[in-house]
């Protein structure tokens, strides 16, 4: 038995910059880098541009539950390691990647099954040309599907042990590959969206193979052992799923939502829906540091929860919210000082430019202000295994909120684009009091203390 003293974990300064600074490095990098790979996929025409695109579209949900089983199993890790039982965080490891391997496998067999079937469902009656792209496209990017889940896997579990140097050079190495096979499949044999595919396929088992070598290292704390010997754990992984399937929910209603706030701004006009997309490629660079932080959640409080110090859990959490407001304010004043050169890059009309800039502005400073109490915080009840809470809160103030209320704003009430984007702020407003009320209240936690008194009695 361990005493306090022997489990108390800290985190100093420097080590919460060496875990949060490479984040924010492989995010800066993969929207630079998702850029340019976007400019040579528009080279090879409309019809394979369109096919791609809308395959991204179901390719992005289905990531997401990608995401939402790593962020599970990172969390059940992370507390594993805080408790000082680095055996039960590998054998934690070891159900993470059979669960979401297994998983992958599933929706890659249905989706090559029913690939036209799943195609036509979704998009109906699409251009011939554009649906023969999606369909090459959505064969061939499926395949990758196993490989993807093994990296998304992987790379949660070096983060949890705060190696986010490593994932953030990977990264760096994969996306560069993929914009080399873009290159080479597009420019010199002329594959169109085959091309597209299977340089994305290729990076991706890259990736797996990479990130696979370098988990089976064994010093360190997390390794991959023989899988062979691996043997499903029904317990683990349920509660793996536990976190995971909540926070899958949450980001597929998430992705939902905003498809319908999309197909609003449509009905305001072509201005409306050119200076939309440039507000959303510009907040997708606002959040990086912010999600930078978020993640890093998972490793800080999960690792506290583990090891039972609920004060200092506590106190991390104020801490980390508080550099992620910091980070935020970095960037979004950088945003709003540059608001119209980036805009003046799009060319777009005298409408769709007032529209951006006003928008824009509007944006950077809610962000500033609410952002990081309305998507970081949730990951730190995610850590403590309080993922219900942080769904309802997050379905609940999508649909009364943000799509709602954009209807009321942004039709309704004559403010169009505006509308749409204050309606986002009045959501953000919600979660943020909703979270930092359960923060505050100390339920989370508590939660987490009856589902270890839970475990301890089966």
């Amino acid at each position: 038995m361990m005493n306090a003293d022997e489990k108390k974990i800290t985190f100093t300064n420097q080590q919460l910059a060496a875990i949060i600074i490479p984040l924010i490095l492989e995010q800066i990098l993969s929207v630079t880098i998702g850029m340019a790979d976007t400019l040579m996929v528009a080279r090879v025409g409309e019809e394979a541009v369109s096919g791609v695109s809308l395959v991204d579209s179901i390719n992005i949900l289905l990531t997401n539950i990608f995401l939402a089983f790593s962020t599970g199993g990172a969390v059940v890790a992370a507390q594993a390691l805080g408790e000082k039982n680095p055996a039960k965080a590998r054998h934690a490891a070891s159900q993470l990647i059979l669960s979401i391997t297994g998983l992958a496998t599933i929706i890659m067999i249905l989706s090559l099954a029913g690939n036209s079937l799943i195609l036509r469902a979704v998009f109906g009656n699409v251009e011939e040309l554009v649906m023969q792209n999606a369909s090459i496209y959505f064969y061939i990017t499926v395949l990758s599907f196993p490989f993807m889940a093994i990296q998304n896997g992987a790379s949660a579990l070096l983060r949890v042990m705060g190696n986010t140097r490593i994932t953030m050079y990977v990264s760096f190495v994969l996306n560069l590959i993929n914009i080399a096979g873009n290159a080479f499949f597009l420019l010199v044999l002329h594959w169109n969206a085959a091309g597209v595919a299977t340089a994305t396929l290729i990076s991706r088992m890259t990736g797996a193979l990479i990130l696979w070598i370098i988990l089976k290292n064994k010093k360190r704390d997390i390794y991959f052992g023989n899988p062979l010997r691996w043997r499903i754990d029904f317990a683990v992984i349920k509660r793996i799923m536990q976190i995971g399937i909540p926070t899958g929910i949450d980001n597929v209603i998430f992705q939902v939502g905003k498809i319908l706030v999309q197909s609003l701004v449509v009905s305001f006009g072509t201005a409306a829906i050119a200076a939309n997309a440039i507000v959303g490629m510009v907040a997708g660079c606002a959040y990086i540091p912010g999600n930078a932080v978020g993640i890093t959640f998972l490793t800080v409080i999960g690792q506290l929860v583990g090891a039972g110090d609920y004060e200092s859990a506590r106190k991390y959490v104020v801490k980390l919210v508080s550099v992620s407001i910091g980070v935020m304010a970095v960037f979004n004043m950088i945003i709003l000082l540059a608001n119209h050169n980036l805009v003046g890059l799009y060319h777009l009309s005298p409408e769709g430019t007032m529209m951006a800039e006003q928008v824009i502005t509007y944006h950077s400073i809610a962000a500033i202000l609410l952002w990081s109490l309305a998507f970081t915080l949730p990951n730190a009840l995610r850590a403590a295994d309080d993922t219900q809470y942080s769904m309802v809160v997050s379905i609940l103030s999508m649909w009364v909120f943000r799509v709602g209320l954009s209807y009321l704003f942004g039709r309704n009430m004559g403010m169009g684009l505006l509308g749409v984007w204050v309606a986002m702020s009045v959501d953000w407003v919600f979660r943020a009091v909703c979270f930092i009320y359960r923060i505050a209240s100390g339920k989370w936690l508590r939660h987490h203390v009856r589902l270890v008194k839970k475990e301890q009695r089966e």
